[in-house]
């Protein structure tokens, strides 16, 4: 008599069967559809599945319970190389074909441009089927899209367009997050230069993939590159920044004043570097030669900020990195703005980190510059929330700078305000210009009856008629009256330039050296986009070494012809200013020199000599300050 019951001991063994069977049903298996291959065929194609299975992270390989199948297509558009469908990656058979050609591959597996090229788009189809499966996701996780360059809007919901291109390994990647997923994955499992070039992704893809096998990392340079404007115009410098030098980064708030684009104040980033040989810490702060500013600002091109077109987006937003002195003497002395520094509190991995996102920003990003919604204080809102995933998950999004310092204070992710005098004293804040021209006007005034009651006033007047009370001065009136005309200076050779783009940017007769006027436009553009002047690299990402030293060499070539131009470009500008602006501007530069060359003979007092010290900088003409 037949029972339908097994014994227990038959069940006992059958259960232990399917224990130890349960790991080999949950690997990623990837199974060739024979189809009518011949035999050369079949060994390429399925060394070609071996190769990439024994490339993907040990963890993805054996914890993903998927089974595909690859079979190749002779149906896909000529620009099209696979396509990945429910269960299976069809391939372009043209693909096929080369790796008969090129034969077999023997250990080491093989590394012809055949076997590179089927490699690469087997891995491209095999993540779109894992990111797909109830194991995936990875591409519409917040994190890869903030750094991938979908990043978040503050005053809409979703996420704006991708405008990370200027460095791009394959444009396809911009086509969709998915689409980025898998270019990336590509280049994350094959090139070992990955984690040199997107060293955030490349930190993504370990954590959230495991690491690749059969890729031994390149060796990363300890610093990232920086194009950096210089302390005159015409000058660039390409910046090696060891971000271990970097002691802090401070959020540097310009003051606002009655300017349409300077209304809400300016919001920058500023690194503490510290000196060559001087372990970071404190002291480090004194190190203000050093130190750097990060800073978006819109690229502007036109004659005169237009506010339709800040508006609208027309303005590229890029990331400079200048020089502290400049902005300091920019905002202080020019705009006549407060600038104060407030530490961020970061940890030391996320100053680098930060700096990481940045170094990609500044080689790569080519974004849109609006007044309201993608202004500076957005633009480095999302900085630093890319660059330090802490302050991402603060929601820091805010669409002024002051806005987004209260933001960082309501959260402690910055150090508490200081007092005023002390802020000062320590470089934590630099105060306007306007009250040290106000002080030094009132000890003029007191001394003199002059025809004057404030500073506005004795700038306006005409300098043949300053020049007067100068002869009446004494030693001390004289000092002050070298600052106070520096000041005038600065006003005269502001409206000049604006004189001189009103001449050269719109049309009409142009200059003689109109030619170098535009030639000048197109270096500061791609400097100010330094990933465009490695448009014909096969590089992506970060540059590497060689691109590197070759983007030095032309730096250098081109520097001495533009210091030049602006030197052309400068005597050009005093011809074309109408005549009285002219004089008016050489009766400046007369006045500075009987007060240097007085106070030189008939005095030479400290005050005098330090103000005779500063530097003359021609006026700008583009990269407008914010």
């Amino acid at each position: 008599m037949n029972h339908r019951w097994l014994p227990p001991t038959r069940w006992l063994a059958m259960l232990l069967l399917l224990c130890a069977a349960a790991p080999l049903q949950a690997a990623l298996r990837i199974e060739l559809r024979t189809q009518a291959l011949d035999p050369a065929q079949l060994q390429v194609s399925q060394q070609l599945i071996d190769d990439v299975l024994a490339r993907l992270p040990a963890t993805i390989e054996t914890n993903t319970a998927l089974t595909l199948q690859l079979r190749w297509r002779a149906d896909l558009p000529a620009h099209v190389q696979g396509r990945a469908r429910g269960r299976e990656l069809g391939l372009d058979e043209r693909l096929l074909h080369g790796l008969v050609q090129a034969g077999a591959a023997p250990a080491p597996l093989h590394s012809a441009p055949a076997w590179q090229q089927a490699r690469a788009a087997l891995i491209h189809e095999l993540a779109h089927a894992l990111d797909r499966s109830q194991h995936g996701g990875w591409s519409t996780q917040s994190r890869l899209l903030d750094l991938a360059g979908w990043q978040q809007r503050p005053l809409w919901p979703g996420r704006g367009r991708n405008h990370f291109h200027l460095r791009s390994p394959d444009p396809y990647e911009l086509e969709s997050p998915a689409e980025f997923f898998a270019v990336n994955l590509e280049h994350y499992l094959l090139d070992p230069d990955y984690r040199c070039r997107r060293p955030l992704l490349h930190a993504w893809f370990a954590e959230n993939l495991g690491e690749p096998r059969q890729l031994d990392g390149a060796h990363c340079a300890q610093t990232l590159p920086f194009m950096q404007a210089g302390e005159q115009e015409g000058q660039a410098d390409l910046l090696d920044l060891d971000p271990a030098r970097v002691y802090e980064i401070d959020y540097l708030l310009a003051e606002g004043n009655e300017k349409l684009m300077s209304r809400w104040g300016h919001s920058m980033l500023r690194l503490v570097v510290c000196a060559p040989g001087r372990a970071p810490g404190p002291a480090c702060r004194m190190d203000l030669q050093h130190h750097l500013v990060l800073s978006f600002r819109a690229f502007v091109g036109d004659v005169q900020i237009s506010s339709w077109r800040g508006l609208t987006g027309v303005y590229p937003s890029r990331l400079f990195v200048l020089p502290l002195s400049r902005v300091i003497e920019e905002y202080t002395k020019v705009e006549l703005r407060g600038v104060s520094s407030t530490p961020l509190r970061l940890q030391r991995g996320e100053i680098t980190t930060l700096l990481q996102q940045a170094a990609r920003l500044h080689w790569d990003y080519d974004g849109r510059y609006y007044f309201i919604s993608n202004n500076c204080a957005v633009e480095t809102g999302k900085l630093l929330g890319d660059g330090v995933p802490r302050l991402g998950a603060a929601d820091l999004l805010s669409i002024t700078p002051t806005g987004l310092l209260d933001g960082l204070r309501s959260k402690a992710l910055v150090d508490p305000p200081r007092e005023r005098t002390m802020a000062t004293r320590g470089g934590y804040y630099f105060e306007s210009a306007a009250n040290h021209y106000a002080t030094v006007f009132a000890v003029a005034r007191k001394a003199l009856p002059l025809p004057a009651t404030d500073v506005g006033q004795w700038l306006a007047l005409p300098p043949a008629q300053r020049r007067l009370w100068m002869r009446q001065a004494d030693e001390q009136v004289l000092a002050a009256m070298l600052l106070l005309e520096q000041a005038a200076r600065r006003q005269a050779e502001v409206a000049a330039g604006d004189v001189l783009k009103r001449r050269l940017l719109t049309r009409g007769k142009p200059l003689p050296e109109q030619d170098d006027f535009n030639a000048l436009m197109a270096r500061a553009g791609a400097l100010l986009a330094p990933g465009s002047l490695l448009a014909h690299s096969p590089g992506y990402g970060i540059p590497g070494p060689d691109e590197l030293a070759q983007l030095k060499a032309d730096t250098a070539a081109g520097t001495g012809q533009a210091q030049q131009q602006w030197a052309a470009l400068h005597a050009a500008a005093l011809v074309a200013l109408p005549e009285a602006q002219r004089a008016d501007l050489a009766q400046i530069e007369s006045n500075l020199l009987y007060l240097r060359e007085r106070l030189r003979l008939g005095y030479g007092t400290q005050t005098g000599e330090a103000a005779a010290r500063e530097q003359r900088r021609p006026g700008q003409f583009s990269g407008e300050r914010g």
